[in-house]
């Protein structure tokens, strides 16, 4: 019955890291341009910061959705971040030379870390789920056991990873399908952006 919460664990993270966000786009940016071994590195940093989430969402559940409730400025902030990025790499040319990164730039484990862990739209989700949970009798908080606890987010971080994963293998098939593709990254990318923000609009408009 104790493996029932690691199930639970898989599932939240899976439905959690479906939709495209920062940390998808980035694999598949980075499986297109690079490979999946470099993509796979963003996945592993970006469960943990997962489970972080999951973990704080538990911590303070009330706080935070009573945060997000009072300040309706933060959620049109990531829509305006979104239409900004967004429209910045479509309309982006294609520069002939390249330029120096920095490490932090290069790491992608920081750069999995730190798109999992800046993530409102997904703390938000963990907030909701808990609630989901415990309206159905799957009780979870701090007070739980400990092997209930260490299951349900070890499950989180599987369902994050493999999610990822499952997004790099489809980027690795269009990859070896498509000739050229790094002429189209920037304006795909862009225009999933754009795509995430109305979606974020049209949820804000119905809330």
């Amino acid at each position: 019955m104790i493996l029932f919460y690691l199930l639970i664990g898989i599932l939240a993270a899976t439905l959690s890291a479906l939709p495209l966000g920062a940390s998808n786009i980035a694999v598949i940016n980075t499986t297109l341009k690079q490979n999946a071994k470099q993509a796979f590195k963003i996945s592993i940093a970006a469960g943990i910061a997962e489970v972080l989430l999951s973990y704080y969402a538990l911590h303070c559940n009330k706080p935070i959705k009573a945060f997000f409730n009072d300040n309706l400025w933060v959620q049109i902030s990531i829509v305006i971040i979104l239409f900004g990025a967004g429209s910045f790499l479509f309309f982006k040319k294609q520069s002939g030379h390249s330029t120096k990164k920095s490490k932090i730039t290069q790491s992608k484990y920081a750069t999995g870390f730190i798109l999992g862990i800046i993530n409102p739209p997904v703390l938000i989700y963990w907030v909701i789920a808990y609630g989901v949970l415990n309206n159905n009798d799957i009780m979870l908080s701090l007070q739980s056991s400990f092997s209930v606890l260490f299951l349900f987010f070890l499950g989180v971080y599987i369902g994050k990873l493999f999610t990822l994963y499952f997004y790099s293998i489809i980027s690795t098939a269009i990859k070896n399908k498509v000739q050229n593709i790094s002429l189209v990254i920037n304006k795909v990318t862009g225009i999933l952006l754009i795509v995430i923000g109305f979606a974020q609009t049209i949820k804000l408009s119905i809330i």
